[in-house]
């Protein structure tokens, strides 16, 4: 069994993360932004954060789906220690994989994203609400600074331990 979760705000790079480290780790790969209901996808398209209330049904839905999968690569903002203890519930042997990223970092990849449901205008929002994993989730912390392949290889190496 192996349930990965690629953490972090929106324009972090989560889904190119985990569908990289997926293929590296022959696990599935599932986007936690295909599995939103509609309504909080408009809601996000209207320029509003989700409200906790929103979020629940959603993350018992990701966790649902890492439930019934053997080795599965999440990207999944779980930016709360509650919205990761939720995803737990699902897969209690769950990792997370976070890479650091400032502000800029973020809002220099939000820049160049097109097509994506997630307004720009949001990311003060995503840091707002961000708890970065501490210590006793034991998390695979990545350096903001790495690119794809540095952030694959490190990731794959923390989880073959």
């Amino acid at each position: 069994m192996l349930h990965v979760v690629v953490m972090g705000v929106s324009g972090g790079g989560k889904s190119t993360l985990g569908r990289a480290l997926a293929e590296r780790l022959g696990a599935e790969f599932v986007d936690a932004d295909d599995l939103h209901p509609q309504a909080n996808i408009e809601h996000m398209k209207s320029g509003q954060p989700l409200t906790d209330e929103m979020r629940w049904p959603w993350l018992d839905v990701c966790s649902a789906e890492m439930k019934r999968m053997d080795r599965v690569v999440l990207a999944c903002s779980a930016l709360k220690r509650s919205y990761r203890d939720r995803l737990r519930v699902g897969a209690p042997d769950l990792l997370f994989v976070y890479p650091e990223l400032t502000p800029e970092i973020v809002e220099a990849r939000l820049a160049s994203r097109q097509g994506h449901f997630m307004p720009p205008s949001l990311l003060a929002s995503q840091f707002a609400t961000l708890e970065p994993p501490t210590a006793d989730e034991k998390p695979i912390q990545l350096g903001g600074s790495l690119d794809l392949e540095a952030s694959v290889n490190a990731a794959a190496q923390a989880l073959s331990k």
